[in-house]
This record gives C-alpha cells, structure tokens and sequence, in this order.
C-alpha cells in the first residue's frame, strides 16, 4: 500500500486549492482525478463564468493563482440591480460607498481550473494519479481502479455535489431538486454594460446578464427542465434576438459568442463535513444554487478553513485526521455556509413561484430592500470585504 498523509478525491479548484493552501506544512498529498493532466493543464471551456468576491480573490492572490488569470479575459462587477418581472424597478446594490472600486469579479471558470493547477502540479510533495477513479473508500484507506491502494491519516472528498467518495463513506446529504435547468453562454451586445449585473427574475424564467470585458456579457439563463431542450434548439440568431428581447434591449443588438451549454439545478447540503480521517470541501460539502453566486467563493473559503485546521495540527505533532481537530473546520464552514444555503434556497423559491401572493410579495421585498440601507450594507460589505473569516489568512 502506498502511503501519504492526505489523499485529495478530485482535482477541481476546490480540490486543488486546499491542496495548494497546504504548502509549506511537508505533508505529502496525493490527488487522485478521473480527467486526464492533459484536461487539467488546458480545461475546455464549459460556458460558466464565476462571479467572485474581494475575500476569493485575495485568496486566490495568496495562493498564487491570480496571476494566471489573464486580465482581459475577467469581467468587473460595478453595480447589480435586482428586478423583478417586467418591470423597470430594481433593487440596486452599488460599490460607491463601499470602500471599493467594485462589488466583484467575473472570471471564466476554465480559466479558474487552470490556475489551479498550474499552482499545484509542481509541488513537491504532491502527487497526482490522472485517469484514475475510486472504487472504494474507507476509514484512511481508498482503492482505485487500477487496483491500487493508497493510505492517509486524511481522505479529502472534492468530487462535485455529487460525490461518490462521500456517498461511499455513508454521509448522507439533503438534495434540492429545483426541477430546473441553467443554459450558460456569452453574448456581445452593442451598447455599454458598465459593469453592471443584472438579475431579472422573469414568471417564466430567470435571467442574469453578468459584465465580461469590453462588449460581451456572461448570459445565465434558468428555467423550467421541460423548457430547456426547446430553448437548446434554438437557432443561435433566434437565441439571441430572444435574451435580446427579455432584456429589454438595454444593451442593443446582441450576438451569440461560442456555444450554450445546459446544466440541471439541485442543491446539496452534507449532513455532516467531517468523520473519523475524513472531509468533505468545495461542491461535496455544499453545492449552492447559482443565483447568489456563492458557490465557488464558498469552496475557496472552506478549503482554507481545513487547511488551517490540518496545518495546525501538523504543527502541534498531533493526528491530522483526528476527528478532534477536523470538528472546528466543520463547525466554522457550516456557520457560514447553512445560513446562505437555506437563504438561497428561499429566495428561489420565493422568485420562481407565480401565484398571485408570491408576485406581490417579491416585489414587496425589492422595494423594502431599497429603504432599508442597513440591509443593502451588509450585502455590499459581504461581497467586498477583503478577508472571508480564518480562512483567508491562511482556495
């Protein structure tokens, strides 16, 4: 049995930037990943654009992985305004005021998973196993397919919401199928977005136009499932004329760029984040509906919450898969994460209905979160503030 002190199931940003937080603390890791080295060092584009938080970028900075990140490839957050229907209203969140030049950044998630690994793939102490699955998983032990058998005081499950590992060392998880689909491309588009994202919650589907660098704009459209494979079946002139229309041609003219791609929406919350040398980080943990965007800035932050707690136990010679010491990581991730959860899904929820109560009482709620600037504060503060918790000292 080949022996490490961490075995890391799937090389995603989550995945590799817990890895990468580790660095410095001599525990040898291995990253065990289905994908070929040749998918991880040039990923195809998958249509996704993560919207990230000044907290994930300062971590991504500390990290090492922002410097991959070519600039004229992100996208800059400015304003957001949130409406509601078809009506002109809109809930507004603005940087003035802030502190800061911007509410947040838009980054191509292709580019994110690059980055990630060119920061992990030549540390020394980290081996990665490609092309490579896990047949089975037990207490410090996992199995691959090629029959090998790797050991660790510490298994990490990084393997999306979805996680086999983590079904296999029977942690359960709470499912929100929300019967819905997300189509994501970019599109450019005549006029000016000036760093706006807008977030129009149509009765038939919701719409966010997220601003990319120069004309061109990060396009998240969700709907119904029974809708979506009609609306992939449009033409590109027709798809675009139509997202043209909805936005109510604010940003005139707009044109397809590359393809659409479909994802379907459930949401998945672990019962628990850790066990007996065992943890769960990134979409394994907590796989957050897209809406609030909180996903990925939530995998960048929990990496480095358990990175903090194993190096520290390293650092005081004590057993890093010591289920004492992997509680606080679990502890202080669920804190953060339950609460934007739950909220997320609410708000969903509340958007996505469209009976006659819910109608007037989600734009009760816009119209409230104007005048109450304690609320809008918050929100902005939460997006801009420069370290997220622990864990941004130390994704």
């Amino acid at each position: 049995m080949e022996m490490f002190d961490i075995i890391v199931v799937g090389a995603g940003p989550a995945g590799l930037g817990f890895v990468r937080s580790l660095e410095g603390s001599g525990l040898k890791v291995a990253i065990v990943e289905r994908l070929s080295e040749a998918v991880l060092a040039d990923p195809p584009e998958d249509g996704r654009d993560i919207a990230l938080t000044h907290a994930s970028e300062a971590i991504m900075e500390k990290l090492g992985m922002w410097r991959h990140i070519p600039e004229a490839a992100c996208g800059m957050i400015k304003d957001a305004k949130v409406v509601n229907g078809r009506s002109d209203y809109a809930l507004h969140f603005a940087s003035a005021g802030s502190g800061k030049g911007y509410l947040g950044r838009i980054v191509p998630n292709h580019l994110i998973r690059r980055a990630a690994y060119l920061q992990v793939k030549d540390l020394p102490d980290v081996t990665l196993i490609c092309d490579s699955a896990v047949e089975a998983v037990q207490t410090g032990q996992v199995t691959l397919s090629d029959g090998r058998a790797l050991g660790a005081s510490l298994v990490v499950a990084a393997d999306s919401r979805f996680s086999e590992t983590r079904r296999k060392m029977g942690i359960g998880a709470e499912m929100e199928d929300f019967g819905r689909v997300v189509i994501v491309c970019e599109m450019s588009h005549e006029l000016p977005h000036n760093g706006v994202a807008t977030e129009c919650f149509h009765y038939e589907q919701t719409l966010a136009i997220l601003p990319m660098h120069g004309e061109v704009s990060s396009v998240v459209v969700t709907l119904a499932s029974d809708k979506a494979e009609a609306v992939m079946a449009m033409p590109d002139a027709a798809f675009a004329a139509d997202i043209q229309a909805r936005f109510g041609n604010r940003l005139g003219k707009m044109q397809l760029l590359g393809k659409r791609v479909a994802y379907p929406l459930v949401g998945v919350f672990a019962k628990r984040f850790v066990a007996p040398r065992f943890a769960l980080v990134g979409d394994a943990a907590v796989g957050m509906h897209p809406v609030t965007a909180h996903g990925y800035n939530l995998g960048l932050t929990g990496g480095a919450l358990l990175a903090d707690a194993v190096k520290q136990a390293a650092a005081e010679g004590k057993d890093i898969g010591d289920i004492r010491g992997l509680l606080p990581y679990e502890r202080a991730h669920r804190k953060v994460a339950r609460p934007l959860y739950l909220g997320t899904n609410a708000l969903v929820k509340l958007y996505t209905d469209t009976r006659l109560p819910a109608k007037i009482l989600r734009g009760a709620a816009l119209r409230l979160g104007n005048v109450l600037p304690p609320v809008k504060a918050r929100i902005v503060g939460q997006l801009t503030q420069a370290v997220a918790g622990q864990g941004a000292q130390s994704r």
